[in-house]
């Protein structure tokens, strides 16, 4: 036998030793990169196994009236939520967690629905507000539910009864559709979001910056120690131009009446109350409502969510008959026009009925604003025609939203042939205009509307925009991006004759007379004018066809200031179905009156201050000018009578003056 070595071709040993070298090459590249590159990213991933991000949530701002009295405050609040990132499957301890904390499997499932896209890291909220034993129940279940963990936080504490709740609004969790919204982008599921009022125009400031907190767990879930903590930066308070006696004055005057009230200065913008009725409790909202009480509220068929001071869209009634006093003084067609009312007139072949059907006689412009005479308006507005009427609503504010800084705000409508073409391609004939000129018809008007536009006239022609908050509450480019967010008239000045601002605000101040149309809403020794209106809800045709002539109320409205020129305090009221202006009239003449005797309460006490005597009603009213406030001099020493309606709209908040 020949002994034969056996030997490896030297080409495939070094192939063999290339391809050992390349896989102890990838070796240690691996090797490498999981070490070095990737040892930060893995790192911190075991870092998140051990240690839970709890959430600090930021207390919202609160809210103040003009002087500062609290009215939306927090309370310390303590919440459940799911923790998810632990890996523990749940469905098992579904029954347990719903017994512990009072709710149904059901609950708990329709939860995990809503939020199966969330990450796993977010806790989820399952209860909020929880009593302190379902918090004992956490507490004690610990090793079992280490699901289950508690959140602190501020929950909103508002005035009970609905008070202002239009005006405040409410929070609520942010929706899956606000989530979606690109103004929402900071906003997480779970979220507080303001969802109305002030609440929701100014939630970005309210709202404040959530902070967290590093808790240490072990693999079950349990915290064994704290690390860092982000603190969170509370909202920013806010001081709202609401004077909290005004406000109470409207809330009690208008009390369970459906309607709305609103209070401006003219001089500014301020709105000094806000009143819608129905009310609804925003304290519902604090704490998740429940699906009953949500569909309850929506499906109410008064509406009590709406705010009907600036999205109830309206025929004003004959309180629009001022806005055709301006344009037809403005025209030169009323000064010199007078007309005889036997009960009604015939014009463009219809017979249209004043309201008083025996008539009024002979009416010149200051008796027809006075007695508010039907006939004069209808043969007013058939000599101006409907583009001229257009033209002077439309310079006040009819037809367009005003601006004020509440959301939803409506624009209402005033016709004219431009836009009866553009939304319904039909020309405009001439008899349409008489319904026009009593303010019925197509109009359609907001009562925040009508009090800016009356406060502008009876200021001689300064139209100011409505306002909620200070402006210098607002930084200047927060203040300028509010201002665009709400677009409206705005502030505007119209030219007005002065002569024709004292002819129709000499007649307004006729109105609460015996001479007017409201002689109940008089105030003795407040230089106090105004106009009622009544409006149809629907034509008389129409009830009678449905059978309902005689159940169908007319809405009643009210606009009026004081005093009769530059004025300090304008008015509106809305009385739905309150058949008749006066009844507002009376509603509106308590606000004004609970105004007027505070400044004088509060001039009464800058007097007792002053180091000199000074005579008391040289400074409550001047005698030599029909603008002050009352418009005569006011005794030096008040009788001591209370004002009935002082002492009750004051609450404690002041000593009760006399007059």
């Amino acid at each position: 036998m020949f002994n034969r070595e056996e030997k490896l071709p030297a080409v495939r040993l070094a192939v063999i030793q290339y391809i050992i070298a390349a896989v102890m090459a990838i070796l240690v590249f691996g090797l490498w990169r999981l070490q070095v590159v990737g040892g930060q990213n893995y790192h911190a991933l075991a870092e998140a196994n051990r240690i839970r991000k709890v959430p600090i949530l930021a207390p919202r701002g609160k809210i103040f009236d003009r002087e500062g009295r609290l009215l939306v405050d927090n309370y310390p609040s303590v919440s459940c939520f799911l923790v998810r990132e632990q890996g523990h499957d749940i469905t098992p301890d579904l029954p347990l967690i719903a017994r512990g904390l009072h709710m149904t499997i059901d609950q708990i499932d329709a939860i995990l629905k809503r939020y199966r896209l969330a990450p796993k890291y977010e806790p989820l909220p399952l209860r909020q507000d929880i009593t302190p034993d379902e918090e004992e129940f956490i507490e004690a279940h610990k090793d079992e539910l280490p699901e289950l963990d508690t959140i602190q936080e501020q929950r909103r504490l508002y005035p009970k009864d609905g008070f202002a709740a239009h005006l405040i609004g409410y929070v609520g969790e942010v929706s899956e559709e606000m989530l979606n919204d690109p103004r929402y982008a900071y906003y997480e599921p779970g979220d507080v979001v303001g969802r109305s009022g002030v609440e929701a125009s100014y939630d970005g400031i309210l709202r404040g910056e959530d902070g967290s907190e590093d808790v240490v767990v072990d693999s079950h879930g349990r915290e064994v120690g704290r690390l860092g903590t982000e603190p969170a930066k509370p909202g920013q308070s806010l001081k709202l131009t609401i004077d909290l006696d005004v406000q109470r004055a409207a809330e009690n005057a208008l009390g369970d009446r459906n309607g709305a009230m609103i209070a401006i200065d003219p001089h500014t913008g301020e709105v000094l109350a806000l009143v819608s009725r129905p009310a609804f409790d925003p304290n519902q909202f604090a704490v998740r409502i429940s699906r009953d009480e949500w569909n309850k509220l929506i499906t109410d068929p008064e509406d009590p969510l709406m705010d009907k001071a600036i999205q109830a869209q309206l025929a004003p009634g004959s309180t629009f008959k001022i806005i055709m006093s301006l344009a037809g003084l403005e025209e030169g067609v009323a000064q010199d026009m007078n007309v005889h009312c036997a009960g009604g007139v015939n014009l463009f072949g219809t017979y249209q009925r004043c309201w008083v059907h025996s008539g009024h006689g002979a009416v010149n412009i200051d008796k027809a604003i006075y007695q508010s005479c039907d006939v004069f308006f209808y043969t007013l507005a058939a000599r101006l025609g409907i583009d001229k009427i257009a033209k002077w609503a439309h310079l006040v504010g009819m037809g367009s939203k005003t601006g004020i800084d509440l959301p939803d705000e409506v624009s209402g409508t005033m016709p004219s042939a431009e836009w009866k073409m553009k939304n319904y391609h039909q020309k405009w004939y001439p008899g349409e205009v008489t319904s026009v000129g009593i303010g019925q018809g197509a109009v359609a008007a907001t009562p925040i509307q009508m009090v800016r536009a009356i406060a502008g006239i009876a200021s001689g022609g300064a139209l100011k925009r409505p306002h909620v908050i200070f402006p210098d509450e607002l930084r200047p480019e927060v203040r300028q991006a509010f201002l665009e967010s709400y677009p409206g008239s705005g502030d505007s000045t119209i030219p007005m004759d002065p002569s024709i601002w004292e002819t129709i605000t000499d007649a307004m101040a006729l109105v609460p007379t015996p001479t007017g149309t409201d002689a109940s809403a008089h105030l003795e020794g407040i230089d106090f004018a105004g106009k009622t209106g009544s409006a149809q809800t629907m034509s008389n045709a129409l009830a009678a066809k449905l059978g309902h002539a005689h159940s169908v109320k007319d809405n009643a409205w009210f606009v009026g200031f004081a005093p009769r020129r530059n004025p300090d305090i304008a008015v509106c009221v809305l009385f739905e179905a309150g058949e008749h202006g006066k009844l507002a009239g009376r509603l509106a003449s308590r606000v004004i009156a609970a105004y007027v005797d505070k400044q004088r309460m509060l001039d009464h006490n800058l007097i007792a201050q002053q180091p000199k005597k000074i005579e008391v009603g040289a400074l409550w009213s001047n005698p030599a000018d029909p603008n002050s406030m009352g418009g005569k001099p006011l005794p030096t020493q008040p009788s001591q009578k209370p004002n009935p309606d002082l002492a009750t709209i004051r609450g404690g908040h002041f000593t009760v003056p006399t007059q």
